[in-house]
């Protein structure tokens, strides 16, 4: 797959080298993450909310409720925002505390709020954002009625201007610390599915699914 175009908004410009334009690598980032930040200003007062997120091709989608604030004045407005999502995959404990970082991939993209209105695309962007979440959950749960539909905002935000910055490996000291007697190395991080905690609620005699059992 390209590269995105650079743009004054998406370069690296701290440790270039770091900088990531590839889509694919892009895409997995955006795939792998949960939650994304949506930053915007108005009447230059900045705002960032944390939310759910999927991708559908060349689009990223947010969905809320109608009642939603930011989401009203977002889509009102069409407010140009900045969207980031950070996946963190390690401490990086160097044997300075100044050289001390974190292994991380993170993204970044500039784009306008679209409404989404069409039934087709409103349908595919709840199901590919459940199945995100939960893989397997779709086929499982009743799906929205017309009055939870009508309750419902959806925007997309086409991603075309993005940039990635990745870091990996062991840390970077000053050449003469390497002498030193502190251990130096890497902390691994990671979001883990851990055993599911059944609703007290729950109707008695329904099976945990396959595809939370693994």
């Amino acid at each position: 797959m390209s590269n995105f175009p650079i743009t004054n908004k998406t370069e690296i410009t701290r440790l270039p080298k770091r900088g990531v334009y590839d889509k694919d690598i892009i895409y997995s980032i955006l795939d792998e993450a949960l939650v994304c930040t949506v930053s915007f200003a108005i009447e230059n007062q900045p705002f960032q909310i944390p939310t759910g997120f999927c991708r559908i091709n060349d689009k990223l989608y947010i969905h809320g409720s109608v009642g939603s604030h930011y989401m009203r004045e977002i889509q009102s407005k069409k407010l140009p925002v900045c969207i980031s999502v950070t996946l963190i995959d390690g401490l990086v404990l160097a044997r300075s505390a100044f050289h001390h970082s974190v292994n991380y991939r993170s993204v970044i993209i500039f784009s306008e709020p679209v409404s989404v209105t069409d039934p087709d695309e409103l349908y595919q962007s709840l199901e590919v954002f459940t199945e995100k979440m939960c893989p397997g959950r779709w086929k499982d749960v009743r799906k929205p009625d017309a009055g939870e539909w009508k309750a419902t905002m959806v925007m997309s935000f086409e991603i075309k201007e993005a940039s990635a910055k990745v870091r990996t490996g062991p840390p970077k000291d000053d050449e003469d610390d390497y002498a030193l007697d502190v251990w130096a190395g890497i902390q691994p991080l990671k979001i883990e599915r851990l055993p599911v905690i059944p609703d007290p609620a729950l109707k008695p005699g329904i099976e945990l699914p396959s595809y939370l059992s693994s």
